[in-house]
Parts: C-alpha cells; sequence; structure tokens
C-alpha cells in the first residue's frame, strides 16, 4: 500500500453494511492458538504456465448410510446441548495489531467465491463462497472472519449448519464436530455488500468506481467481502467466478479459466496458482479495456482500464515490462503466473499491491501536477510488493515493514537510476525525521496499534521510510554485495510463504557471517535512531510536540509531501 499525499489519509471505500446471520446457537471458546505454517506448493520455472493448485488430499467419505444412521443421533444430541452452551464469541489468532483477526484449529487450502453483480452499485451482490479447509484441532464450531452482509445458510461437508454472529466472526456448528486432521468443506451462502453503512466502521472491501466496483482488502478488510480465515499467516488458492452483465468487464486475480456468455450475463471465472493471503483479493468489475502485452520471458501482462481513457493511459501501461525487467534485475524472477495494473475511476487515497494486480487511481497518471519520475516510483514500488508483501507474506501484521520498508526502498532505488532522484538524499532526510516517526508510530517492527476507527492507520511513515532507512543501515554495514544477496536469498527462500523479522534477522546474519541481532535490534525495535554507518554527521531531529501529537493518524507518504 502506498498513501497517496494528493488526498485525505483516511481512504475513501465503502463502510461496512451491517451483517444479518442466522440464529443463534451455543458456542464454546476454541483456544487462540496461531495457525501451523503450510509447505508452499510446486513453482513453475520461469514464466511457463505454473502448475495448477497441488495435489489436496480427497475429502473423506461420507456414505449416505453412515449419514442417515449418525446424523441423525448427532442432530439429538447437539439439540439436546444448544439450551446449556455459551454464546458465540468473535476469536483471533492473536496478532498484536489485529487481536480478533484470523481464526484458530484450522488451515484454508482453497477459496471458491462466486459473485453476481447486479449492475449497480446500490444492491449487494449474491454470493457463494466455498472454503476447503484442514482441521488442525478438534473443533466443535469453526469462525470465519465475516462482516458485511446477510448469511442465508451454510453447509458443512454438504450437511446444513447451524450458523451466527459474533462480532466480526461467523460461528459454524456442524452437525458432527470436526477431528484434528479432518478435511472439511464450507459452503456459506451470503450477500456481499458494497454500500456503507453507518452502522460500522474500517476502511476497505468493494471499492465503487465511475463504473463499478474493484476491491481494496488490506489490511483487515476482505471478510467485508466474502466469509474468510482473514490473516496472512493462512494463504490459500482462490478460484473466483463472477457473473456480471454482458456490458462489464471482470477482471480478477491470477489467469483466466473461463468466460461464459448467457443470455444478457456472462461469468469469467479465475484462478490462482500461487498461494494468496486474503488481503490481496482482487476483482474489478467496470466497462473496462484489457490491454495486453508480454513481459520479461514471455510473461503474460493484462491491465484494466476505463475503456475511454485507453489510449491517454498506454504510455504508462507500456512501462510496465521495463520495470520487472528492473525489478528482476535487482531480486530475480517475477513470482507469479501474470501482472498488470488497474488503473480504477475511484478515490481511495492509496494506491495497493493486489497480487498479480496491483490497484491504482487513475488520476495519479492524468493529473499533471506529479512528475514522470514519481509517477514510474510509485509504479515501482507497488510492482516490488509481488516479491515483498504478496510472495512473501507478513507472518503477522508487526512484519509490515518488510513489506512497505523493501517496497519503499526499491522505489527509492528506482528514483535514483531512472529518475535522478538521489537516494542518499532522501535516506538523510529520513534520518533527520526518524526519531519523530518513532516517537509518533512505533519503531518500524513495533508499529503501535491502529486507531479505533482507523484501521489502516499502521502504515505509518515508519513503516515506509523508516524501515528503508533500516535496510540503508543494514547494506551500510554488511556492505552492498552482501546486502543484494541477502535480498534475492529473502525473496527465493521464503517464496509463497510467510515470513517474520525474526526470519530476516537470522537470515541476514548468516550472510554477513556474523550475529546481526544487536544492531538490527536497534534498528527495528528502539525508540531512538541508532548511528549511522558511515554517516557520522547525520543527526536525528528532535521530535516536535506537533509531530507526537500525530500518534494514531494515517500518514502521508513521509518522502512526498
Amino acid at each position: 500500500m502506498l498513501l497517496n499525499p494528493r488526498h485525505r489519509a483516511t481512504p475513501g471505500p465503502a463502510p461496512r453494511h451491517e451483517a444479518t446471520l442466522g440464529p443463534v446457537t451455543g458456542y464454546e471458546a476454541t483456544p487462540g492458538l496461531a495457525l501451523p505454517h503450510r509447505a508452499a506448493p510446486g513453482r513453475a520455472a520461469g514464466h511457463e504456465a505454473a502448475p495448477g493448485p497441488r495435489p489436496l488430499a480427497a475429502p473423506r467419505s461420507r456414505k449416505a448410510t453412515r449419514r442417515n444412521a449418525g446424523l441423525l443421533a448427532a442432530v439429538a444430541a447437539s439439540l439436546c446441548l444448544v439450551g446449556a452452551a455459551a454464546p458465540p464469541v468473535p476469536l483471533g489468532i492473536g496478532d498484536r495489531l489485529y487481536p480478533t483477526l484470523g481464526n484458530p484449529g484450522y488451515d484454508v487450502a482453497s477459496y471458491d467465491v462466486d459473485l453476481t453483480y447486479p449492475g449497480t452499485n446500490d444492491k449487494p451482490l449474491q454470493a457463494v463462497t466455498t472454503i476447503d479447509a484442514w482441521a488442525t484441532a478438534d473443533l466443535d464450531r469453526v469462525n470465519l472472519d465475516f462482516a458485511r452482509g446477510t448469511v442465508r445458510s451454510v453447509e458443512v461437508d454438504g450437511v446444513p449448519a447451524d450458523f451466527a454472529s459474533a462480532g466480526e466472526d461467523l460461528v459454524v456448528t456442524p452437525v458432527r464436530p470436526l477431528r484434528r486432521g479432518d478435511w472439511t468443506r464450507i459452503t456459506v451462502h451470503h450477500t456481499s455488500d458494497p454500500r456503507p453503512d453507518q452502522g460500522q466502521k474500517g476502511d476497505g472491501g468493494w471499492v465503487p468506481t465511475t463504473d463499478g466496483l474493484v476491491m481494496a482488502n488490506q489490511a483487515d478488510a476482505a471478510h467485508l467481502v466474502f466469509p474468510c480465515n482473514d490473516h496472512p499467516s493462512d494463504k490459500a488458492m482462490f478460484t473466483f467466478h463472477v457473473t456480471a452483465p454482458n456490458a462489464y468487464t471482470v477482471v480478477a486475480n491470477g489467469l483466466p479459466t473461463d468466460s461464459e456468455r448467457v443470455g444478457a450475463s456472462t461469468t469469467w471465472t479465475y484462478r490462482t496458482q500461487h498461494p494468496m493471503a486474503t488481503e490481496l483479493a482482487q476483482v474489478s468489475i467496470g466497462r473496462s479495456a484489457v490491454p495486453r502485452r508480454q513481459g520479461p520471458h514471455g510473461l503474460p501482462l493484462r491491465d484494466v482500464v476505463p475503456s475511454a481513457d485507453r489510449e491517454t493511459l498506454e504510455p504508462w501501461l507500456a512501462k510496465t515490462p521495463d520495470q520487472i525487467a528492473w525489478m528482476e534485475s535487482k531480486v530475480g524472477r517475477y513470482p507469479f503466473e501474470t501482472y498488470g495494473v488497474i488503473m480504477a475511476n475511484a478515490t481511495t487515497g492509496f494506491e495497493l499491491e493486489t497480487q498479480t494486480l496491483s490497484l491504482f487511481e487513475k488520476d495519479l497518471f492524468t493529473d499533471p501536477r506529479y512528475p514522470k519520475w514519481y509517477v514510474d516510483s510509485v509504479m515501482v514500488h507497488e510492482l516490488s510488493h509481488q516479491w515483498f508483501g504478496d510472495s512473501v507474506s507478513p507472518r503477522s501484521w508487526s512484519d509490515v515493514w518488510l513489506n512497505e520498508g523493501h517496497a519503499t526502498w526499491y522505489e527509492a532505488l528506482y528514483g535514483d537510476e531512472k529518475g535522478h532522484q538521489p537516494m542518499i538524499d532522501r535516506m538523510k532526510r529520513a534520518y533527520g525525521a526518524s526519531d519523530g516517526w518513532r516517537a509518533s508510530g512505533g519503531p518500524p517492527a513495533l508499529p503501535k496499534a491502529p486507531a479505533p476507527g482507523q484501521k489502516i492507520s499502521i502504515f505509518r511513515p515508519s513503516v515506509y521510510d523508516g524501515a528503508a532507512l533500516a535496510l540503508y543501515a543494514l547494506r551500510q554495514e554488511i556492505g552492498r554485495p552482501a546486502f543484494e544477496h541477502l535480498e534475492r536469498l529473502w525473496v527465493r527462500d521464503h517464496r509463497d510463504a510467510n515470513a517474520s523479522t525474526s526470519d530476516f534477522i537470522s537470515l541476514a546474519s548468516t550472510v554477513a557471517g556474523r550475529d546481526l541481532s544487536g544492531f538490527l535490534h536497534g534498528w527495528l525495535y528502539g525508540e531512538k535512531t541508532p548511528p549511522m554507518p558511515g554517516h557520522p554527521d547525520w543527526k536525528p531531529a528532535s521530535p516536535s510536540k506537533k509531530e507526537s501529537k500525530k500518534e494514531g493518524k494515517p500518514a502521508k507518504r513521509p518522502a512526498h509531501k
């Protein structure tokens, strides 16, 4: 995510619509343990068509005779226990910044999200979300994150299940409890509502455009669109089926697999070939043109732009192949099956690195106030997230500096090499402001919690230029060759997986051949900015009272004020 200086920092996606869920049933809390890490699926060589989702264990057989005999007894037992059970409660995996986000006890393998767009943004989309998962613990109930929409029914392994709301959770009670190691399929019939509702606060989810919708789910808003395990530590494969009137074009993460026109509507199907965090999901619905071209090594590129603006925007779209080649020269092969950008007629206040399909405001490319070098660097910022944040996702939201610090680093490096904007000048300015950023928003790897009603306020200067400054200090400490080797190893070793700050410190120490934990702890966790190696003359400015009062407010990009 890159916050734009031209807007107020609070983005403009519609706030949540109050969810209407089914009858409340009993609930027994499951301990909030973190989800285990799952091995990454196989990878394609180069940019040839990547293999589909990894083979998954077949669901256990559930014969009709077993259901007829066993389920009746289970239903009877559950009816006897409902009255005595505790009410449903929201769970979470204990993320320091978003404690109720994510859910314990299962590991999602795949999502199948089926959406029907009515051709207007003042009505909800009809939706069916199917989740395939493994139980990692015994579960009498399964909590899903879902907070905007009406749930009509839920099935677990094809059998109707009770469900209830609890905070921003949808609590599902299957007829037969799940046991550790079970494969399960949960199907939720619901609506997905793009309309604003003042009863619920928060940012993200569906974003209205002048001709349709796009998604902006970072950091915690995918569950405003579809039921899910809404934490980046549980990545999964995705399939999207989106039905819209024939005048609309639909593009989503991954590659298209089917398009079927029936009467007045068309159903578009897209499938990812690599696992994805829920916050990176993207569906664009609009009266759009989709220009196509090739990137390095034959990588298929597709962009989504308003049809009327295709010629105007083409010079910017044509830059992407060279930008990918530049990033590959720094950190290695592009990690996914396709790439492209959405240039949306929308006001968000930020750009966003949704996987394989980054989201931009169209005005960034048409407003003459912004110099070309600046727009180029913003494009590279979001592109670099495909390596840092999308392929290598944070294990917790406190690790978001690994996303934004690296994206800011390559944004600044591109500006240095291509736009004649010296990185050393930017780093010196950042050093002067760093103590103020730490005082107001916390150090890079220990950001302060989001302010109430401002959930994206974790995206403060400290996790952008403050984190890039820590990377600059590391390069100063270990030298350019070792630093560049570290960057390549980082995206290679953690591809399609999750990684943490401690993982980065460990790898940096291995590459340097010495323990860097003390050095990096000061840069990533210290209240004060450490001395900069090689620049004893750099001095941090004293935080002003005005700066300290900014705590909790979403920050504008510090280098682009």
